[in-house]
Protein backbone atom coordinates (compact mmCIF):
# COMPACT_ATOMS: atom_id res chain seq x y z
CA UNK A 1 0.00 0.00 0.00
CA UNK A 2 3.04 2.13 0.47
CA UNK A 3 3.58 1.99 -3.04
CA UNK A 4 0.76 4.07 -3.94
CA UNK A 5 0.59 7.91 -3.39
CA UNK A 6 -2.69 8.74 -1.61
CA UNK A 7 -3.63 11.11 -3.99
CA UNK A 8 -7.32 11.80 -5.68
CA UNK A 9 -6.32 10.77 -9.26
CA UNK A 10 -5.39 7.32 -7.50
CA UNK A 11 -8.91 7.10 -5.36
CA UNK A 12 -10.37 7.27 -8.84
CA UNK A 13 -8.02 5.09 -10.79
CA UNK A 14 -8.67 1.99 -7.71
CA UNK A 15 -12.30 3.00 -7.21
CA UNK A 16 -12.50 2.13 -11.42
CA UNK A 17 -10.59 -1.14 -10.78
CA UNK A 18 -13.02 -1.77 -8.19
CA UNK A 19 -15.76 -1.64 -10.23
CA UNK A 20 -14.08 -3.78 -12.90
CA UNK A 21 -13.24 -6.02 -10.54
CA UNK A 22 -16.72 -6.48 -9.17
CA UNK A 23 -17.97 -6.71 -12.60
CA UNK A 24 -15.52 -9.37 -14.12
CA UNK A 25 -16.60 -11.43 -10.51
CA UNK A 26 -20.33 -11.15 -11.12
CA UNK A 27 -19.71 -12.29 -14.75
CA UNK A 28 -17.67 -15.13 -14.05
CA UNK A 29 -20.08 -16.32 -11.06
CA UNK A 30 -22.73 -15.97 -13.72
CA UNK A 31 -20.58 -18.57 -15.97
CA UNK A 32 -19.61 -20.62 -13.17
CA UNK A 33 -23.30 -21.66 -12.18
CA UNK A 34 -23.85 -21.96 -15.85
CA UNK A 35 -21.05 -24.76 -15.81
CA UNK A 36 -22.55 -26.28 -12.84
CA UNK A 37 -25.98 -26.87 -14.54
CA UNK A 38 -24.52 -27.87 -17.29
CA UNK A 39 -22.53 -30.10 -15.51
CA UNK A 40 -25.01 -31.69 -13.48
CA UNK A 41 -26.90 -32.11 -16.88
CA UNK A 42 -24.28 -34.42 -18.59
CA UNK A 43 -23.77 -36.21 -15.28
CA UNK A 44 -27.07 -37.04 -15.62
CA UNK A 45 -26.74 -38.13 -19.39
CA UNK A 46 -24.00 -40.21 -18.71
CA UNK A 47 -25.55 -42.57 -15.96
CA UNK A 48 -28.97 -42.80 -17.97
CA UNK A 49 -26.40 -43.47 -21.02
CA UNK A 50 -24.57 -46.10 -19.24
CA UNK A 51 -27.80 -47.79 -17.92
CA UNK A 52 -29.64 -48.05 -21.22
CA UNK A 53 -26.55 -49.45 -23.14
CA UNK A 54 -26.13 -52.18 -20.62
CA UNK A 55 -29.26 -53.77 -21.58
CA UNK A 56 -28.78 -52.91 -25.58
CA UNK A 57 -24.99 -54.41 -25.29
CA UNK A 58 -26.39 -57.67 -24.08
CA UNK A 59 -29.28 -57.30 -26.20
CA UNK A 60 -27.14 -57.24 -29.90
CA UNK A 61 -24.36 -59.78 -28.00
CA UNK A 62 -27.73 -62.08 -27.50
CA UNK A 63 -28.50 -61.63 -30.82
CA UNK A 64 -25.27 -62.30 -32.28
CA UNK A 65 -25.51 -65.35 -30.77
CA UNK A 66 -28.71 -66.12 -32.16
CA UNK A 67 -27.76 -65.21 -35.56
CA UNK A 68 -24.56 -67.99 -35.47
CA UNK A 69 -26.47 -70.39 -34.42
CA UNK A 70 -29.06 -69.56 -37.35
CA UNK A 71 -26.45 -68.63 -39.70
CA UNK A 72 -23.42 -70.92 -38.81
CA UNK A 73 -20.27 -68.91 -38.25
CA UNK A 74 -20.29 -66.17 -40.78
CA UNK A 75 -17.47 -64.03 -38.74
CA UNK A 76 -14.83 -65.77 -41.04
CA UNK A 77 -16.63 -64.71 -44.22
CA UNK A 78 -17.54 -61.00 -42.44
CA UNK A 79 -13.75 -60.90 -42.03
CA UNK A 80 -12.68 -62.20 -45.35
CA UNK A 81 -14.53 -59.93 -46.94
CA UNK A 82 -13.35 -56.41 -48.29
CA UNK A 83 -12.68 -54.12 -45.04
CA UNK A 84 -14.38 -50.94 -46.28
CA UNK A 85 -16.17 -48.91 -43.78
CA UNK A 86 -19.48 -47.59 -44.33
CA UNK A 87 -19.82 -45.53 -41.19
CA UNK A 88 -17.23 -43.18 -39.85
CA UNK A 89 -17.30 -40.94 -36.58
CA UNK A 90 -17.05 -36.74 -37.38
CA UNK A 91 -15.96 -34.19 -34.77
CA UNK A 92 -17.12 -31.39 -33.46
CA UNK A 93 -17.04 -28.53 -31.34
CA UNK A 94 -20.24 -27.74 -28.97
CA UNK A 95 -19.52 -24.15 -27.29
CA UNK A 96 -21.23 -23.91 -23.76
CA UNK A 97 -20.33 -20.86 -22.36
CA UNK A 98 -17.57 -19.79 -24.06
CA UNK A 99 -16.14 -23.56 -23.42
CA UNK A 100 -15.53 -25.36 -26.65
CA UNK A 101 -16.73 -28.78 -25.57
CA UNK A 102 -15.80 -31.60 -28.46
CA UNK A 103 -19.28 -33.67 -30.02
CA UNK A 104 -18.67 -36.94 -31.88
CA UNK A 105 -21.26 -37.49 -34.67
CA UNK A 106 -21.71 -40.65 -37.51
CA UNK A 107 -22.41 -40.12 -40.55
CA UNK A 108 -22.79 -42.36 -43.60
CA UNK A 109 -19.89 -42.98 -46.02
CA UNK A 110 -21.67 -44.27 -48.76
CA UNK A 111 -19.78 -47.63 -49.19
CA UNK A 112 -21.50 -50.60 -51.01
CA UNK A 113 -22.76 -52.76 -48.25
CA UNK A 114 -20.90 -55.70 -48.25
CA UNK A 115 -22.30 -59.46 -47.06
CA UNK A 116 -25.48 -58.83 -48.53
CA UNK A 117 -24.75 -62.39 -49.62
CA UNK A 118 -24.61 -63.77 -45.97
CA UNK A 119 -27.37 -66.12 -44.61
CA UNK A 120 -29.29 -66.63 -48.11
CA UNK A 121 -28.87 -70.23 -46.80
CA UNK A 122 -30.55 -69.47 -43.50
CA UNK A 123 -30.47 -67.05 -40.45
CA UNK A 124 -30.55 -63.95 -43.31
CA UNK A 125 -33.29 -62.00 -40.51
CA UNK A 126 -31.02 -62.86 -37.40
CA UNK A 127 -28.20 -61.17 -39.40
CA UNK A 128 -30.13 -58.05 -40.13
CA UNK A 129 -31.00 -57.76 -37.25
CA UNK A 130 -27.64 -57.88 -35.36
CA UNK A 131 -26.98 -55.15 -37.97
CA UNK A 132 -29.51 -53.10 -36.60
CA UNK A 133 -28.95 -53.73 -33.16
CA UNK A 134 -25.08 -53.31 -33.32
CA UNK A 135 -25.70 -50.08 -35.53
CA UNK A 136 -27.93 -49.00 -32.07
CA UNK A 137 -24.79 -49.77 -29.74
CA UNK A 138 -22.63 -47.92 -32.05
CA UNK A 139 -24.79 -44.65 -31.70
CA UNK A 140 -24.90 -45.40 -28.06
CA UNK A 141 -20.94 -45.46 -27.61
CA UNK A 142 -20.98 -42.64 -29.81
CA UNK A 143 -23.19 -40.23 -27.55
CA UNK A 144 -21.47 -41.39 -24.61
CA UNK A 145 -17.71 -40.93 -26.08
CA UNK A 146 -19.04 -37.16 -26.30
CA UNK A 147 -20.76 -36.96 -23.23
CA UNK A 148 -17.74 -38.51 -21.22
CA UNK A 149 -15.04 -36.10 -23.39
CA UNK A 150 -17.43 -32.93 -22.68
CA UNK A 151 -17.68 -33.95 -19.02
CA UNK A 152 -14.10 -34.17 -18.23
CA UNK A 153 -13.71 -30.55 -20.84
CA UNK A 154 -16.51 -29.08 -18.51
CA UNK A 155 -14.82 -30.29 -14.95
CA UNK A 156 -11.53 -28.72 -15.84
CA UNK A 157 -13.18 -25.45 -17.35
CA UNK A 158 -15.31 -25.24 -13.59
CA UNK A 159 -12.38 -25.63 -12.26
CA UNK A 160 -10.51 -22.88 -13.99
CA UNK A 161 -13.33 -20.74 -13.49
CA UNK A 162 -13.69 -21.09 -10.21
CA UNK A 163 -10.55 -20.13 -9.43
CA UNK A 164 -10.62 -16.95 -10.72
CA UNK A 165 -13.67 -16.33 -9.17
CA UNK A 166 -12.08 -17.45 -5.76
CA UNK A 167 -8.97 -15.31 -6.50
CA UNK A 168 -11.32 -12.06 -7.39
CA UNK A 169 -13.71 -12.85 -4.12
CA UNK A 170 -10.55 -13.31 -1.88
CA UNK A 171 -6.95 -11.35 -2.89
CA UNK A 172 -7.59 -8.88 -5.77
CA UNK A 173 -10.98 -6.90 -4.39
CA UNK A 174 -9.65 -7.27 -0.55
CA UNK A 175 -5.81 -5.88 -2.06
CA UNK A 176 -8.38 -3.20 -3.86
CA UNK A 177 -9.94 -2.49 -1.14
CA UNK A 178 -7.23 -2.17 1.36
CA UNK A 179 -5.54 0.65 -1.28
CA UNK A 180 -8.32 2.59 -1.21
CA UNK A 181 -8.96 2.83 2.92
CA UNK A 182 -4.84 3.52 2.86
CA UNK A 183 -5.83 6.72 0.16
Amino acid sequence: MSEVPPTRMNEQVFKAKKKAAQSGHRLLKKKADALKVKFRDYAKSIAETKASMAGDAASAFFSLTQAEYAAGNFKQKVAEGSLTARVRVGAGIDNVAGVKLPVFTKYETGAAADHQSLGLAGGGKKIAAVREKFSVLLDMLLKLASLQTSFQTLDEAMKVTNRRVNALENVTIPKIEGVLNYI
